[in-house]
């Protein structure tokens, strides 16, 4: 196996076996890079000579400290880095070099994590594409916004990387692009110097080729050891989430979540199935007026002052988020924290939840990212979630599904998606 195609465990391993050097890793991302990104199109700025240094470095130190010694990451292009380009998505922002590190990549590098770059992100981590295609099929979209974040991980140009999820921004990619996506409890990861969009929704989240890869990256920018063993545990029980929005799953969305369900059977697990309480039907209605009237408030000095050089779509949603009652905005709160308490108690008769990650297979066409119709009530009741690959679909592309967890209970969740992974999941 050339090093490229090491996920970040197993090139850990490696290394300290001595059969790896960390900066014989970097030059094999570097390589694979060069070889594929003119197709994929993931990064907008690479730190080549950074990386090699911060690699050289480590292999000449006398112990390597850390989780992440010697891995090379990629992080998404609305989260800062010292000295290196993040410009969010947006011309607004060309050649700004930030002068700090977001408080998750200095916990990262401090972890001995290498960046190696930045990662295509959509507008502002919103809904406008970016360039990056699916490694798939360069056809279809790779999802978003964490775009970049997704195809980089999913065509070994880098074991690790992270990104951002307001709606769907992990999980879906995570599913188009036949990664691991991760994404904690809301507010688990600090988000100090990430470009914010929603106050009460935005999430960080980490993309790799396994659950263990993913944790080890969630681990590292927390700085929480204890998670990143991720060691495969099968749950008392798992219960399947069909959702209001059942109907805009495909065939090959239940056909893998189907497939899910009777591997945990086979291996003794009670698969049931339930619904979350009435009122969370509501969710993915007020999703949207609490994304929007924060976003139009959190992106006050560039639909101000930059307007022009912002996409239409972008334009019309903080227009409309300006417009949106206060009123409204206060009642959607207050029925999202209602739907909170709700499924804190019902959650009391359930471990962990399977769920579609996307409706299907990553759409022909690069004008959108896909939909967030499976992503958006987890999104706002704040749990942590998780997409597995485990098939490919008609066309060839790769499906996944959602595992969702209890608040805070990152732990049990990572140990059931690797025993399902054990059953049933595949590497990109």
């Amino acid at each position: 196996m050339q090093p490229d195609e090491l996920g970040a465990v197993e090139a850990l391993a490696q290394m300290r076996a001595g059969r790896l050097s960390a900066t014989r890793l970097v030059e094999a991302c570097l390589e694979r890079i060069a070889l594929r990104e003119a197709q994929v199109q993931a990064w907008v700025a690479i730190d080549a000579d950074g990386a090699l240094a911060r690699a050289r470095a480590i292999d000449a130190a006398a112990d390597w400290r850390g989780l992440l010694p010697g891995i090379p990451v990629g992080v998404k292009d609305v989260i800062e880095t010292a000295g290196l380009p993040t410009a969010y998505g947006s011309p607004i922002y060309a050649g700004h070099r930030p002068k700090a590190d977001a408080a998750c990549i200095a916990l990262l590098r401090a972890e001995g994590g290498i960046v190696l770059g930045k990662t295509v992100t959509a507008e502002f981590a919103t809904t406008t594409p970016g360039a990056t295609r699916n490694p798939w099929n360069p056809a279809h979209t790779p999802g978003g916004s964490s775009s970049g974040s997704a195809a980089a991980v999913a065509d070994r140009m880098v074991p690790l990387a992270c990104g951002t999820q307001t709606s769907g921004s992990v999980l879906r990619p995570a599913a188009f692009c036949g990664v691991v996506g991760f994404k904690p409890t809301c507010g688990w990861l600090s988000r100090q110097g990430v470009k914010q969009v929603s106050e009460s929704l935005d999430t960080l989240g980490t993309f790799g080729r396994s659950v263990a890869d993913a944790a080890l990256m969630a681990a590292a920018m927390a700085r929480q050891p204890g998670l990143a063993l991720a060691d495969p545990v099968a749950p008392p029980s798992v219960t399947v989430v069909r959702t209001e929005a059942a109907h805009e799953g495909g065939p090959e969305a239940w056909a893998a979540l189907e497939a899910v369900v009777q591997a945990l059977s086979r291996a003794g697990v009670v698969v049931d199935a339930s619904e979350l309480p009435a009122p969370c039907g509501e969710l993915p209605r007020i999703h949207p007026l609490i994304e929007h009237f924060e976003a139009a408030r959190a992106l006050a000095h560039e639909h101000t002052w930059h307007a022009d050089r912002l996409s239409a779509k972008l334009r019309d949603r903080l227009d409309h988020g300006l417009a949106q009652p206060a009123a409204e905005y206060r009642q959607a709160h207050a029925l999202a924290q209602a739907c909170r308490e709700s499924v804190a108690r019902w959650f009391d008769g359930h471990d962990v939840l399977l769920t579609p990650s996307a409706p299907g297979e990553a759409p022909e066409g690069l004008a959108t990212t896909g939909s967030a119709t499976f992503n958006r009530r987890w999104s706002l009741l704040g749990l942590p979630c998780l997409t597995l690959p485990v098939m490919r679909g008609p066309r060839s592309l790769p499906v996944g599904v959602q595992l969702v967890g209890r608040w805070h209970d990152e732990a049990r969740l990572l140990a059931t998606a690797a025993f399902i992974e054990r059953l049933v999941g595949w590497r990109a």
